[in-house]
């Protein structure tokens, strides 16, 4: 049987490219190696927001007195914690298998590879077996990166994350080596855990990427509350649990987490000889379309933003291109939002400060009357850029509780051009933390 798409992977951009185009009547055909859902929701986005979930029940009844709450002897169990955890991956996993099971759609686990391609078909082997189809989506994602650093490898008290969110116990202190996201995530889960934590980080800030007014604030909580953060601090060699920096210091801990990055995962693909790269990654169009015809790709492999809500956005592109939709939309790549989930939550869409000269707008979120009631002793940002010439809206970022549930309101207004009296004109609910959003206005 020829098909008309394969898919390789079957994480965000995998699984939602096969369930668009098998529900057009599209014969589909699946490759996943591991499980269906992808690093997002096996040995990532999911898993980890259930450990941090769980890390805030308990501190917020530990710290339940300034509320007025009286809670005596809070304890967690880290055994149930992973269970739910456990639990609630699976219960997803069975979710997306199930809206794949439909009679156009065929899904393979095991680790698949390019054999041969032409502009007619691709062929891929999978155990025994081989496939063909008229095209092929690459949802390979990414890997994580492994810096060269002496003495990381095969050493027992050095994790990465997939290792950490499976460890049955806390480690009695850890050091946390990269505060990007991943790092800044998993320090809020063992610091609320009560685990001694230290993040050392080779730039000069944690999160470089996000705008260092909400950096600043972050960052001076978490010292306040007791974690330890190095910046402009280069790890030179570890030994044990014993790190090395530049400056000669040694900092031990019972584990090292390193989390510096991730890296496309190309693998399988080394048939495909004049497949275009560039710094380690497929080059694709506006479209998703690579340099051959009828060669897609999708998700982190692209090297782009690394967002499980951007790979699916990618690959409903990349099907409409194949099924020739009109209109074809591209993706909007300056309203894409992104969280980071520590405590308090960071959310972010658009520029920022230092990308365009904009008018800058600020404002406490304890303007909002619903963030004073539910944040006791957090005063929070929420800052907004604005074209000095159209008055739009150019990037909104916050830090405060829970900003992640409506910088959505803030993408849709930079996606499509908002002004600032256009904005204005939207109608947020009472009382509501989103409503931050109307009064900085």
């Amino acid at each position: 049987m020829k098909y008309y798409l394969a898919i390789l992977g079957g994480g965000p951009a995998g699984y939602t490219a096969a369930e668009i185009a098998s529900k057009a009547g599209k014969d589909v055909i699946l490759f996943e190696q591991n499980a269906l859902g992808g690093t997002c929701l096996n040995v990532g986005c999911i898993p980890t927001k259930t450990l941090l979930y769980s890390a805030k029940q308990y501190y917020n009844a530990a710290h339940a007195d300034k509320y007025g709450v009286k809670a005596e002897n809070v304890s967690f169990d880290y055994v149930k914690i992973q269970q739910r955890k456990t639990k609630v991956v699976r219960k997803l996993v069975a979710g997306i298998r199930a809206k794949l099971n439909n009679e156009h759609c065929t899904v393979i686990n095991g680790a698949a590879s390019v054999v041969s391609r032409t502009d007619d078909v691709v062929t891929i082997a999978c155990g025994e077996e081989q496939y063909e189809a008229e095209n092929l989506l690459i949802c390979t994602g990414s890997t994580n990166f492994v810096p060269p650093i002496p003495g990381i490898k095969d050493n027992e008290h050095v994790w990465d994350s997939t290792t950490a969110l499976d460890a049955k116990e806390l480690p009695a202190s850890i050091v946390i080596v990269g505060g990007g996201v991943i790092g800044m995530e998993f320090a809020t889960l063992y610091h609320e855990l009560g685990v001694p934590v230290t993040v050392i980080e080779a730039m000069p800030t944690i999160l470089p990427n996000i705008d260092q007014d909400i950096v600043a604030i972050l960052r001076e909580k978490y010292e306040k509350s007791g974690i330890k953060i190095l910046t402009n601090t280069k790890v030179v060699s570890i030994e044990g649990g014993k790190l090395k920096v530049e400056s000669g210091e040694i900092i031990e801990a019972d584990k090292i987490l390193v989390s510096v990055g991730r890296r496309a995962n190309l693998q399988g693909l080394e048939a495909l000889t004049d497949l275009e790269y560039n710094r380690g990654a497929i080059v694709v169009d506006d479209f998703m379309k690579t340099n051959l015809p009828n060669v897609y790709a999708a998700g982190d492999v692209t090297g782009k933003i690394m967002l499980a809500h951007v790979a699916s956005r990618q690959a409903e592109v990349a099907v409409g291109r194949m099924l020739k939709q009109i209109p074809l939309q591209r993706i909007a790549y300056n309203a894409i939002p992104s969280v980071v989930y520590t405590n308090p939550e960071i959310a972010c869409v658009g520029i920022t400060e230092k990308d365009f000269d904009a008018e800058v707008r600020t404002m406490p979120m304890t303007f909002s009357g619903r963030f004073v009631a539910e944040n006791e002793g957090e005063n929070g940002l929420c800052k907004m850029l604005i074209d000095k010439k159209s008055h739009s809206v150019l990037g909104v970022h916050m830090i405060g509780n829970p900003c992640s549930e409506f910088v959505a309101a803030a993408s849709f207004a930079v996606r499509m051009g908002y002004t600032v009296d256009e904005f204005k004109q939207v109608v947020f609910p009472h009382p509501t933390v989103s409503e931050i959003l109307k009064e900085i206005l």
